[in-house]
């Protein structure tokens, strides 16, 4: 029976572990309506010239062990051009004046 919990309790904490939510099926080179059909419409829009920038805000509750359970939140930016994803992943993104007018700023 012991072994049994064990192995239960291991299977669960190792499942926490997988990456999900509306970005696991983003990938660079996709069009911007493909991003839309895998994630939905970004809950945040950027322009500035053939850049675009789209934030998406993937809200989860989870559970701690010591804590309960507490909603997590992560900003998901991705940046296209001409219409097609060249970069995307956690953070937000800034507006520079640079050749490449977005940088995308890791989350902390």
């Amino acid at each position: 029976m012991k072994n049994i919990i064990v192995a239960l309790f291991s299977m669960l904490v190792l499942s926490s572990c997988v990456i999900t939510g509306k970005m696991s099926g983003v990938r660079e080179g996709m069009t911007k309506a493909q991003v839309i059909n895998i994630a939905g419409n970004p809950d945040g829009y950027q322009r500035s010239g053939d850049y675009e920038a789209l934030l998406y805000i993937d809200r989860r509750h989870t559970w701690s062990l010591f804590s309960g359970p507490y909603p997590n939140t992560v900003d998901y930016s991705v940046i296209l051009h001409d219409d097609h994803v060249m970069e995307f992943g956690p953070g937000r993104t800034h507006e520079r004046q640079a050749e490449i007018p977005f940088v995308r700023v890791p989350g902390r």
